[in-house]
């Protein structure tokens, strides 16, 4: 009676079969999958399941191994609102160097805009903090929410169907989901052929650097004739971001510490002293790759991050953008997970994301495509000087920077 009960496996074929099927990984299901676990995409995560979203409805996918993106040295600015989103999914403190006053200035101009926390009665305008030590303080967030992850596990394919999204990952599974969010850096793609996309013929370099003379807790933006050289408070100096021309990138890259030291001293004047001391040197291109529109045209696959806008670093927007994203994001799909949430969170981010972007592009415009001395260079320092004598236009840029335009 048993025997019958049993598949005839007395051909070989039939037995590799079924001990295929029966070691072959089962397949996932999810309400929201999210595709990326960096600090957007956890962000994302954490914030749905505080809006009572099933953590074991939740799917976060990443291709990379944890400890590489917790060893990532690179700086990154938080805005005072991106302190509120970490403060409430509970991945803050963590650390970092508070930003106290902003001083925005044009070299070689008159004219200058300080943006000084007392003035909005807050604790810091913004914070300087690494890379790793953000994703360090998130990574344990999925474990604690009983949040589903893959790592390292990738998105091979994928295949939108009417109430759902189908996804082949790389480990031989196929994940299903109401909804698909792409919270991973970098445009997905056919998404990148409907962007917005812009060379500026720059290149940034990065390092740390120390001073004789620096001003604590104050961050710096000057604009010089090749385009914004940012110095952000950290540690016992300051994070350097210097965009410049490529062939000058390539020029810089090649001195000496002593020979680069004065070319950075030349290039930003002597607000803090002398340029002592710089750790190893970096360079990266930059440009615009956003998307035209907030969301993907489809009805359940949505972008958030550097997954749907990756901008110029001046005034260090891209995270604290991306951060925004995940908060609306959040509270939308824990309301309704159907294509009127992706539409919704569209409509919802158009102001902010434009805003955003069109203020970090036009910065990095004026000074990587006009001459050096332009006649446009010197009237956005003209401006930069109005800006501090005009309270609304003052009070404008300092609600951009520390929390969008909401």
């Amino acid at each position: 009676m048993i025997a019958t009960l049993l598949p005839d496996i007395s051909n070989s074929t039939d037995l590799a079969s079924v001990i295929a099927a029966n070691n072959a990984p089962a397949d996932l299901t999810a309400d929201i999958a999210i595709c990326g676990a960096g600090p957007v995409g956890i962000t994302l995560a954490a914030l749905l399941v505080k809006r009572g979203v099933a953590p074991d409805r939740i799917t976060l996918i990443d291709g990379k191994p944890i400890d590489q993106a917790r060893l990532d040295p690179r700086t990154i600015a938080l805005s005072y609102g991106s302190r509120q989103i970490l403060e409430n999914i509970g991945a803050w403190p963590l650390p970092v160097t508070p930003i106290h006053e902003i001083h925005v200035s044009r070299r070689g101009h008159f004219g200058r805009t300080l943006i000084d926390r007392r003035e909005y009665q807050l604790a810091a305008l913004g914070y300087v903090s690494r890379y790793g030590s953000l994703i360090t303080a998130l990574a344990a967030l999925p474990a604690l929410e009983g949040i589903q992850l893959l790592r390292p596990v990738h998105v091979s394919d994928s295949n939108e169907e009417n109430d759902g999204v189908v996804m082949r990952l790389s480990d031989g599974r196929t994940l299903r989901s109401a909804i698909m969010v792409q919270a991973e850096g970098g445009l997905f793609g056919e998404q990148a052929g409907k962007a917005m996309q812009r060379d500026y013929d720059q290149c940034a370099i990065v390092a740390h650097v120390e001073t004789s003379a620096a001003i604590a807790h104050r961050a710096f933006e000057r604009f010089t004739d090749q385009g914004p050289l940012a110095l952000l408070p950290q540690d016992d100096g300051y994070a350097l971001v210097w965009c410049v021309r490529p062939a000058t990138a390539t020029h810089l890259l090649g001195l000496d510490d002593g020979a680069f030291l004065h070319a950075l001293e030349d290039a930003f004047g002597g607000r803090v002293g002398r340029f002592v001391r710089v750790s190893t040197r970096h360079s990266f291109p930059l440009g615009l790759n956003a998307q035209v529109v907030p969301a993907n045209s489809s009805a359940r696959i949505v972008a958030i991050g550097n997954a749907a806008q990756t901008l110029h670093p001046v005034a260090g927007q891209g995270l604290n953008l991306g951060l925004r994203d995940a908060a609306v994001l959040a509270k939308l799909l824990s309301q309704n997970l159907s294509s009127a949430a992706v539409e919704a969170f569209a409509a919802s981010r158009k102001t902010d994301r434009n805003m955003t972007i069109r203020m970090t592009d036009l910065l990095a415009r004026v000074f990587a495509s006009a001459p050096e001395g332009a006649v446009s260079q010197t009237l956005l320092g003209l401006l930069l000087g109005l800006v501090d004598a005009i309270r609304p236009a003052k009070d404008l840029l300092a609600e951009q920077m520390m929390f969008g335009r909401r």
